[in-house]
């Protein structure tokens, strides 16, 4: 099973970049201009439609349009096809057609290209692409922190230490990515060097820290008693942070009939947050609760915008298998591949439903 985004399967080095793929706002209504194709592009892209996204491109380019701005495009949307190469080449047009001057977009390109490098094995590369943007904005925390990613993925650990170290020092209270650092380490096999971060943003930030990223921290340093105890002093009903850390919290005592509980409450208030309902059926899975473990994956999935669709489908098919439902649960995987060619986790998954 696939759980939330902080486990292992979203951990992988291939999987953490630095922006997100959106789509421009269509514009509509009367009396309006119509989107251009590069908009409409975009807009495919957010739909994951690949396809219709690169015919999109293919038209701008005919009509003339923004070179750059739909190369960019056709380099995100092969991405999203995960034909890196494909995206290489066009992503690399796109920093061409920007001209001498710099502007945001072409770190915003660079951003990308990190990426598609990585994925080709392109290691030194990805590296250069971070750098150019840090030669530039040297200030720019985030390229210090993949820049890290991609040395430790090629087994540079100290060379990652810097930059890991160089990202925290530019803000030493953005907890979200110390925690992302601690568990990059944690996957490359250096737990303790993960911990030194977790345990300085405690003793550093002691009189500062809120109760919640006391707790999450604790949580993820393995001190689940404190973890609750801060998490407690907040409104899991309501507070969705609380709810989501505290929920895990009580997964990692044990007690599963507990954490869905705090789930099951949260959703009474709202409605809206994929995680929750992806936790909840993670619990109900493992009480054997499998009709409300699919129907709390299938609710998230129907949640507009979740960030976590490809987690959620996978969770609906090992529920499936858990059912002894092998026909659906081949038939949703032969989808699943589709949009996700490079899960070779599902892969194998897929080879071992057929022979059921």
């Amino acid at each position: 099973m696939k759980t939330d985004m902080g486990d292992k399967h979203r951990k992988r080095i291939g999987l953490l970049t630095a922006v997100c793929m959106a789509a421009s706002a269509l514009l509509g209504g009367c009396g309006k201009e119509q989107p251009s194709y590069t908009e409409q592009g975009m807009a495919a892209i957010g739909e994951l439609s690949y396809e219709e996204a690169l015919d999109c491109f293919q038209k701008a380019r005919d009509a003339g349009e923004n070179e750059q701005l739909l190369c960019r495009g056709m380099g995100i949307a092969y991405m999203g096809q995960t034909d890196y190469e494909a995206a290489v080449t066009y992503l690399e047009a796109a920093l061409k057609a920007g001209g001498s001057s710099v502007q945001d977009i072409d770190f915003d390109i660079n951003y990308y290209l990190a990426t598609a490098y990585y994925k080709v094995g392109r290691t030194e590369d990805a590296v250069g692409a971070y750098d150019a943007i840090l030669t530039l904005r040297p200030r720019e925390k985030n390229a210090y922190y993949l820049r890290g990613l991609v040395k430790l993925s090629d087994g540079r650990f100290e060379e990652a230490q810097a930059d890991f170290g160089r990202a925290v020092d530019l803000d030493s209270r953005d907890y979200d990515q110390m925690i992302r650092i601690y568990m990059a380490l944690e996957e490359y096999g250096y737990k303790d060097a993960g911990l030194v971060y977790l345990q300085n943003a405690l003793t550093e930030n002691e009189k500062s820290i809120s109760d919640y990223d006391m707790g999450r921290i604790c949580y993820y340093m393995g001190d689940y008693e404190n973890a609750r105890n801060y998490l407690t002093k907040l409104k899991p009903a309501t507070d969705y942070g609380a709810a989501l850390y505290l929920g895990r919290t009580y997964e990692a005592l044990g007690d599963y009939n507990y954490a869905s509980g705090i789930y099951t409450d949260y959703t009474q208030n709202d409605q809206s947050k994929a995680e929750i309902y992806n936790q909840l059926g993670l619990c109900k899975m493992q009480l054997g609760e499998y009709e409300a473990a699919l129907g709390a994956f299938q609710t998230a999935m129907n949640i507009e915008d979740n960030g976590m669709m490809q987690t959620l489908k996978f969770n609906e098919i090992v529920t499936y298998e858990y059912m002894r439902d092998y026909k659906t649960a081949a038939a949703l995987m032969s989808s699943y591949l589709k949009d996700y060619p490079d899960d070779e986790t599902a892969r194998r998954e897929y080879d071992f439903l057929q022979t059921r």
